[in-house]
C-alpha cells in the first residue's frame, strides 16, 4: 500500500498539474471505485473547476469549485496518472512504466478539459467518493486519524506522546497505528526503526527518552528522503506522470534480508511484528530481555 510520501508525491504532482482545469466527463467500470450517485455526478462533478489538491495521511482530496470534493483513496494498487491532450498514445514518456491508457485495471476517468485523469487500481480495493467540502473532517476516518508526522507543529514530545498512549505494545505495532500517526506504513517504520537501533518488538515503555528522540528524527528524515525520491516503488506506485519513485534504491534494510547491514555488515534477517514482514539488524537492533 502506497504510504505517507507516495501519497505525498502524488498529491505534489497533482497540484501542479490539475487546478484551473474543469471536469467535462467522468466513466467508471466498477461501483466500488466510483460509489456515486448519478445525480451528485451530475450536479457537483460535471463542470466543476479543480481549485485544490491536498493530502492526510494516505487519502488525496481534490477540492472542487462546487463545494464538494473528490475523496481518494488508493488502497493496495490504487494509482492517479495525469496524461495531458498532446501526451495521448504512442510515444507518452510513461508508456513504457504503465502502458497505454486507459488499460484493464483503469476504474475511473476523469476528462478534463485539458487532459484525462485516471484512477486505475488492479485489485479493486481503492475509491473515488463525492463529498461535500464541508463535510470531509467529519469523515469516521478523518476523525479518528493521528497527526502528521511532518507537520510543523508535531515535535518529538508530541511524537512521545502519541507511543506512550500504547505502553505495552511493540514499537512497530504503534508505528503502524493510524490512529496514533498518521500515513507511516511498513517500509518507513522498518527504516526509521533500523536508523534509531531499535528492534521491532521492543514494547513502547521500554524505550528511553533519547530512544523515541532518535526514533522521531529517524522516521522525519525517511519519510522527507522518500519525497525527495519520489516515493518507493515496490510493486504498483507510480507518481501523477506514471513515472516510479526510487527510494528502494536508498533503503537501508527494507526488502533486504540476506544481504550485509550498511552500518555494522551483520546480516539483514526478516521476521513478523504485527502480522507483517519486518526486515532488521539482529546486531545493531538488539531485543533486551
Amino acid at each position: 500500500m502506497p504510504e505517507l510520501p507516495e501519497v505525498e508525491t502524488v498529491k505534489i504532482g497533482l497540484a501542479k498539474l490539475l487546478p484551473g482545469k474543469t471536469i467535462k466527463n467522468v466513466t467508471w467500470d466498477w461501483l466500488k471505485s466510483f460509489p456515486n450517485s448519478q445525480a451528485d455526478t451530475d450536479s457537483f462533478l460535471i463542470g466543476a473547476k479543480i481549485v485544490l489538491v491536498k493530502r492526510r495521511a494516505k487519502v488525496l482530496l481534490i477540492e472542487l469549485s462546487s463545494k464538494y470534493s473528490l475523496v481518494i483513496h488508493l488502497k493496495m494498487t490504487g494509482q492517479l496518472v495525469f496524461v495531458g491532450r498532446e501526451r495521448f498514445g504512442a510515444g507518452h514518456p510513461s508508456e513504457s512504466l504503465i502502458g497505454h491508457l486507459p488499460d484493464k485495471s483503469t476504474r475511473v476517468t476523469l476528462e478534463l478539459n485539458e487532459g484525462k485523469l485516471f484512477f486505475n487500481d488492479q485489485r479493486k480495493f481503492g475509491w473515488m467518493r463525492l463529498i461535500p467540502t464541508a463535510e470531509v473532517p467529519s469523515i469516521d476516518f478523518f476523525k479518528k486519524i493521528g497527526p502528521e508526522p511532518l507537520a510543523a507543529s508535531f515535535g518529538a514530545k508530541a511524537f512521545a506522546a502519541r507511543l506512550k498512549k500504547r505502553p505495552n505494545s511493540s514499537v512497530k505495532t504503534v508505528l503502524l497505528d493510524q490512529s496514533i500517526i498518521a500515513g507511516v506504513g511498513n517500509i518507513y517504520a522498518d527504516e526509521s526503526l533500523w536508523g534509531a537501533k531499535i528492534h521491532p518488538l521492543t514494547p513502547v515503555r521500554d524505550l528511553s527518552t533519547q530512544k523515541i528522540n532518535n526514533l522521531f528524527e529517524e522516521l522525519q528524515y525517511v519519510l522527507r528522503l522518500s519525497i525527495e525520491k519520489g516515493g518507493s516503488t515496490d510493486r504498483n506506485y507510480v507518481n501523477a506522470e506514471g513515472k516510479k519513485g526510487s527510494y528502494m534504491s536508498f533503503a537501508r534494510v527494507f526488502r533486504r534480508e540476506g544481504q550485509p547491514c550498511p552500518r555494522c555488515g551483520s546480516t539483514i534477517i526478516k521476521i513478523r511484528v504485527a502480522g507483517r514482514g519486518t526486515h532488521l539488524c539482529p546486531k545493531c537492533q538488539r531485543l533486551k530481555s
